[in-house]
């Protein structure tokens, strides 16, 4: 239950309850990403150091886009934290769904730290065969100071993925909408059809393949 006010303040009690049980290095996990028609999803997994102190720091959502990008660039800096930031493609996410991809994807940015994480704290719903220890908390995002940490650099890393989309595919809008199913996207999707970075699983993108007359421009 959240507490009185009904907002969380993440804090590092999750992350001190699991160095009680004996676990040395205690990793947060986030994504960003399962929803829109386009792009990949990214996560991240971030170890912050004992007693970590950041201002500001609690989940991307939450916060607007500048400071949003304040805090991945002094998170990115400090060579204390230890973080692992990877995706998976749109391909990868076609050929395995949103959610296997996704789990894919965070097993991979835990195992990329630097130095091996023992346990993992992950946002959302239970990660069936993850390859550490973990616990999966709902809002982890706005409860753990180390997932939040991973919400940050997940989000703000594939927000600057799609602007460099939009440059390759500018027809598109991928700045604008990071791929989301907007009108403006679904009109350019209509228009245009869909380009390679297009989910072709996703029901929008996949009824506009089924149109015999549009015109795919990356067919």
């Amino acid at each position: 239950m959240p507490p009185e006010g009904g907002k969380f303040i993440p804090d590092l009690h999750f992350e001190q309850e699991v160095h009680a049980e004996g676990f040395a290095a205690v990793c947060g996990i986030d994504e960003a990403g399962r929803g829109p028609l386009a792009g990949p999803v990214v996560t991240a997994a971030v170890v912050l150091p004992e007693g970590y102190e950041l201002a500001g720091l609690t989940d991307s959502k939450q916060l607007t886009a500048k400071k949003r990008d304040k805090l991945f660039e002094q998170l990115m800096a400090d060579e204390r934290v230890q973080k692992s930031i990877v995706s998976a493609t749109a391909a990868e996410i076609d050929e395995l769904n949103i959610l296997r991809a996704t789990h894919l994807a965070m097993a991979r940015a835990a195992q990329g730290l630097p130095s091996p994480a023992d346990f993992a704290l992950i946002d959302g719903l239970p990660v069936p065969n993850f390859p550490l220890p973990s616990k999966s908390i709902v809002k982890g995002d706005s409860r753990s100071l180390s997932i939040a940490a991973a919400s940050i650099l997940a989000k703000v890393t594939r927000d600057r993925l799609m602007a460099e989309l939009d440059a390759q595919y500018p027809a598109y809008g991928f700045a604008k909408h990071a791929g989301y199913g907007t009108a403006a996207h679904l009109a350019a999707l209509r228009a245009y059809g869909p380009c390679p970075e297009h989910r072709r699983s996703f029901a929008p993108v996949a009824q506009v393949l089924t149109q015999p007359d549009l015109p795919l421009l990356f067919e």
